[in-house]
């Protein structure tokens, strides 16, 4: 597992309260489904190059080892859910910052 560590200029996410309700949701599904796996890519790009969220950085790890995924795998099965047409539901309230619920 790769641990995050805190760094002295370390900054807290503007959607942190929203991601770690999410995170918290996710460490505890025995069966993701496509959504979840979304939900879960989603936020490791969000928080990957982030300087902090130390704590979500390894609860995301932890959630990769519960499912017994690795980052790569989990990207691979998003990008085929997406390719098979996937759509999340109308309520975006599991998206936000994702880009889904913006317009042109």
């Amino acid at each position: 597992m790769i641990q995050y560590l805190s760094m002295s200029n370390e900054q807290t996410h503007p959607l942190h309260s929203t991601d770690k309700n999410i995170i918290d949701s996710l460490m505890v599904k025995e069966k993701p489904s496509d959504l979840d796996f979304i939900n879960l890519a989603r936020l490791i790009n969000r928080y990957g190059n982030f300087p902090g969220e130390t704590e979500i950085k390894n609860d995301m790890e932890k959630i990769l080892n519960f499912w017994k995924i690795t980052k790569n795998d989990l990207f691979s099965k998003t990008r085929d859910i997406w390719s098979k047409s996937f759509r999340p539901s109308n309520t975006n309230k599991d998206l936000v910052g994702s880009g889904f619920d913006t317009s042109n």
